[in-house]
């Protein structure tokens, strides 16, 4: 059974994450400090709130090197909502510097007519991923957000949404994925994505070669 790490930070529904991850025949780990997670397969970053708080706690779990270093070493990840925008240089909600590993920043969801973005939005994939494997191309996806990502690169989106304008809504760059909406509040969709997941940790050359 593929070990999926999920980040315990305290800014995400780990709750709904492990059952989902249970559901999709994963068997979800929390995740509170560099020991746990040398024994997963893949690791899910979730989140809510602000980056800054956020990076205070990572700072405090000292999951923030762990974590690059997984990445940067090829290891399979997924970010969730603000496990997204934690991955880019900062952020203009609070100022915060966050991880660091993709170039751009996090800002404010432009000419949005309601901020926070909350509910079922349509996402459009740019390219073919297997993050979408089996996912019809009208589905839609649960939303909690104010701010949104803004990558220098632009080949790193997959998929994208519009609330006012267009935004990231998947991101991909080998190994390293993230989405900006909440698969595990998601309904079939979303277990189906968490499953492709799964199977993308599954036949990962980094997991076969630990």
């Amino acid at each position: 059974m593929i070990r999926i790490g999920v980040a315990d930070y305290g800014a995400g529904n780990l709750v709904s994450i492990c059952r989902a991850l249970e559901v999709i025949g994963a068997e979800p780990a929390i995740v509170r400090g560099a020991a746990a997670l040398r024994a997963t397969d893949g690791l899910v970053v979730p989140g809510v709130g602000a980056a800054g708080p956020a990076m205070e706690r990572l700072q405090r779990r000292r999951l923030v090197e762990p974590i690059q270093a997984w990445i940067e070493a090829g290891r399979p990840f997924l970010g969730i909502c603000l496990g997204l925008q934690l991955l880019f240089d900062g952020s203009d909600e609070d100022g915060a510097l966050t991880l660091g590993l993709l170039a751009g920043r996090t800002v404010e969801l432009r000419g949005a007519p309601t901020l926070p973005h909350i509910g079922w939005n349509t996402v459009d994939r740019a390219i073919v991923h297997p993050l979408f494997d089996g996912i019809t191309p009208a589905a839609a996806f649960y939303f909690v957000h104010s701010y949104v990502a803004e990558p220098a690169d632009r080949d790193l989106v997959i998929a994208e949404a519009e609330h006012g304008t267009r935004f990231p809504a998947a991101i991909a760059r080998g190994n390293l994925l993230a989405v900006q909406f909440h698969p595990e509040r998601s309904g079939p969709d979303g277990l189906r994505l968490l499953a492709n997941f799964a199977g993308i940790v599954a036949g990962s050359p980094a997991v076969l070669a630990a």
